[in-house]
């Protein structure tokens, strides 16, 4: 069987998976505490992930005159 992580929360009395996943009797577990993430970590978590999406998105296309070192290998120079 390979190594898997599944999202789970203690309900005050036990642990509750988040979704369903098909366990066989006597699986071996290990159980993670996280840590409760404040909502500003979690605001500023969000902020850097956009930030991120919006400096490195899929559709940059930028000039060959923008390269200060040409590669003489690639295919396109």
């Amino acid at each position: 069987m390979k190594v898997i992580s599944l999202s789970a929360h203690f309900d005050g009395q036990s642990i509750q998976l988040d979704e369903p996943y098909p366990f066989q009797p006597n699986t071996k577990l290990i159980v993670t505490i996280l840590p409760e993430q404040s909502r500003e970590r979690e605001a500023w978590l969000s902020l850097s992930e956009n930030q991120l999406n919006n400096a490195y998105a899929e559709d940059d296309d930028y000039p060959l005159n923008a390269i200060k070192t040409v590669n003489p290998d690639y295919e396109g120079s």
